[in-house]
């Protein structure tokens, strides 16, 4: 089983560390060239360089925390390509995260949008009325009527249209080499990909049983929330403890840096990685299809599984297996994000789907919720949009091996 990197700082830094990582920085500007938000706005201030220079600032107490500053650090989306490109190996992720919780969450944050998202129950139970009310139908006229920087006009817009699957079940078991953690909203409307998942990681011959559902702290965690972020955190522990389980795995990407924070030590990974291993032990019915492949930052930088991923759905035969470049480097679904600074998500958005668009794709992959329900809600496209792991487990063939005669 392959152990992926674990961030194992705790959510508050002290000024004096936030400083400290700062001073990392050699100001090279290696990292421009691949920040989604300094290619948006051309601006010094939006880019890691001028980030961690106002970090500095806000520790060493040189400036106040005004909302014109502190909004260039609530725009950062958290994709961690400039630490992948950065040659003094600044740890960006850390110091935004320490700096976010030093100067507190952003005042525009949705606060009653998230605090729902984060309760599946409450989500799956809406989203049903939703679904006995027709609301896919009228949900983007209605949103239409709101003002373009709306929360909730971006949340409309981001309902899928399909009814709600059944949610994975909770199963302890003593003897599971895996445990499965859903998560909040993918435990909603990824509970496909968690059942596929389930059967492709069973076929490869893992033991796997499900933890409860429930929200794993990310986007507090990358909000400034410190203490709903370390509660969650707590609730992590308690759940994974009780499991027993040596390892755990998650089908969304973006949950698996909080994961890790909250684990130190744990094997904490996606399906990807752990099937890769057991590839040969997977067969796979043809599919004559063309599929777009979006690769999330969050998989890209955090659960490095990409290649993974990419080498499983080529032993789909026929498959015709397309990833999309990168640049542009991020979608700007980046958690709450698209919530948020919907306008602003909604460009970085747009150049992400005219890749697809050059592609002429039957249908779409991402392997991460939010990245998906925020594609998704673009204006209507001509390819359908899966989690990968749901076409891997279509595809797959259970069908008994024949033993050759002698």
């Amino acid at each position: 089983m392959i152990g992926m990197p674990l961030e194992k700082y705790p959510v508050r830094a002290s000024a004096g560390r936030i400083v400290e990582l700062a001073d990392q920085c050699v100001q090279c500007g290696l990292c421009l060239p691949v920040c989604p938000t300094y290619l948006q706005d051309r601006n010094e201030a939006e880019s890691p360089r001028g980030r961690i220079a106002i970090a500095a600032a806000l520790a060493r107490g040189e400036v106040a925390p005004t909302e014109a500053l502190r909004q260039h650090l609530d725009h950062c989306l958290g994709c961690l390509d400039c630490e992948k490109a950065c040659p003094a190996h600044v740890q960006y992720d850390e110091l935004l995260v320490g700096t976010r919780a030093l100067i507190g969450p952003s005042p525009r944050r949705p606060r009653a949008l998230l605090r729902l998202i984060r309760h599946p129950g409450w989500m799956r139970a809406l989203r049903r009325i939703g679904h006995a009310l027709a609301l896919h139908r009228w949900a983007r006229p209605l949103a239409r009527r709101l003002p373009a920087g709306s929360s909730t006009r971006a949340a409309l817009l981001a309902l899928p249209k399909t009814s709600v699957d059944t949610p994975v079940t909770p199963t302890p078991d003593p003897h599971a080499t895996l445990a499965l953690f859903p998560g909040c909203v993918g435990s909603v409307d990824d509970a496909a990909a968690q059942h596929a998942a389930l059967t492709l990681l069973r076929a490869a011959g893992f033991r796997v049983s499900v933890l409860p559902a429930f929200c794993c702290g990310a986007m507090d965690l990358h909000a400034g929330e410190a203490d709903a972020a370390e509660q969650a955190a707590r609730r992590v522990r308690e759940a994974w403890q009780a499991a027993g389980s040596p390892a755990l795995v998650s089908v969304t990407p973006g949950c698996l840096g909080s994961l890790r924070r909250a684990l130190p030590g744990v094997a904490v990974s996606d399906p990807f990685a752990l099937l890769a291993e057991r590839a040969d032990t997977l067969r796979f019915r043809p599919l004559a299809r063309r599929v777009a492949v979006h690769q999330p930052c969050s998989q890209v930088n955090v659960a490095r599984s990409e290649a993974a991923m990419l080498d499983l759905l080529r032993r789909i035969p026929q498959l015709d297996v397309q990833p999309l470049p990168r640049p542009p480097y991020c979608c700007g679904g980046a958690g709450s994000h698209m919530l948020e600074y919907p306008e602003r998500a909604a460009r970085l958005r747009d150049e992400t789907l005219q890749q697809v668009a050059a592609l002429e794709p039957q249908a779409l992959l991402s392997s991460n919720i939010g990245c998906r329900l925020h594609l998704a809600a673009a204006d209507d496209a001509p390819w359908t949009t899966w989690h990968p792991l749901t076409l891997l487990a279509r595809q797959l063939d259970t069908a008994p091996t024949e033993t050759p005669k002698p």
